[in-house]
């Protein structure tokens, strides 16, 4: 089989590898989209340990949708042929592989499956390209889903507001997820006019924050509410999918009483918190990390329902041989959405 392989800041290379050996409880799994995320896109840019943990030397990849096509002797639950997601954290039995489970490789074996545990089966109604979106709105599923208020079994309160500062594909999965869960008016901000346009696209208001004074846009269309320093916008939630050090400062600056602010972003930099400040605002800082097997039923619901043209939000597709142009092309904000690699030829 082929094989994406990292070697280091700015180098990957295509490899032919054997095809792993299943065992008696294994499957093998035939990846048919990929997508490429910021972590790769990270790794890549600025070298090891800046993303994912992904060894040099190594198979990396994560975000993919794949077929079955060969099962071991005791495996009963799964059938060749079958279309399914393969679920990073435990794809391969180990937490700590969880970037690097072999997206960008032809075949993944998965040791000891189990369905709804390190794989799904994926709707008939998804595509393959938006499958392979799967993994990334996930994880925006979960960063919305932090943010909203709980209103009983898997229901939430409705009608409040909510800002996404970073358009991409997991800035645009929380916005939609947002939607989703019940919030009335969201915005999404980013400094690329490119990916404002996607998120335009599927219906979200819109704010350059390099360009355009966020509190005014902000304040027009959500209109006003109180803070403990006077009006301000009403935005129950401040989501962060870009990272920048000003959008928790601004949170704490500008935030509305009782407002939360959700932080999906990697933020790696220690932070100065003026908890007084916090405490009379009765402000909340929430994180989010990852996601969980809930998470993966409501993003194939919210894929198959029609609502959003999520396909739209896929701007590049590479084969596999082109590996490296792919990544450099999803680095490129400002021409460049989602980056897909189609795996197969057929």
């Amino acid at each position: 089989m082929k094989a994406g392989i990292y070697l280091g800041k700015e180098a990957v290379e295509i490899r032919e590898l054997e095809l792993p050996e299943v065992g008696d409880d294994d499957v093998l799994v035939q990846n048919l989209y990929s997508s490429i995320c910021g972590t790769d896109v990270a790794v890549f840019t600025h070298g090891p340990n800046t993303g994912h943990k992904i060894d040099v030397g190594g198979e990396f990849g994560h975000e993919t949708v794949s077929r079955v096509v060969k099962t071991g002797r005791n495996v009963t639950e799964f059938l060749p042929g079958e279309r399914v997601y393969p679920y990073p954290r435990y794809a391969k039995n180990d937490t700590r592989r969880a970037g690097t489970i072999g997206g960008f490789s032809e075949y993944i074996l998965i040791p000891q499956a189990k369905r709804d545990h390190s794989l799904y089966a994926v709707d008939d109604a998804i595509s393959d390209r938006l499958a392979s979106l799967i993994e990334p709105f996930t994880v925006g599923c979960r960063a919305a889903r932090r943010g909203m208020i709980p209103a009983g079994e898997r229901r939430y309160v409705s009608g409040q507001n909510a800002v996404v500062f970073g358009c991409g594909t997991i800035g645009i999965a929380a916005a939609v997820a947002f939607k989703h869960f019940g919030m009335e008016k969201v915005m999404v901000c980013d400094h690329s006019d490119f990916r404002l346009k996607l998120a335009e696209g599927l219906g979200f208001e819109t704010c350059n924050s390099a360009k355009e004074d966020f509190a005014s846009h902000a304040e027009a269309y959500f209109g006003n509410a109180h803070s403990i320093t006077g009006n301000t916008a009403n935005i129950d939630c401040w989501l962060d999918a870009a990272g920048a050090e000003t959008i928790l400062t601004d949170f704490l600056r500008f935030g509305k009483i009782e407002s939360r602010f959700v932080s999906v972003a990697v933020n790696n930099a220690p932070r100065t918190i003026d908890l007084l400040h916090m405490t009379y605002a009765q402000q909340s800082i929430i994180g989010s990390g990852g996601y969980l097997p809930e998470d993966v039923g409501d993003v194939q619901e919210i894929m198959r329902c029609g609502r959003w043209d999520l396909e739209s939000i896929i701007t590049h597709e590479f084969s596999l041989c082109d590996l490296e142009k792919a990544i450099r092309t999803a680095a490129d904000v400002d021409h460049a959405g989602n980056v897909v690699i189609k795996m197969t030829e057929k």
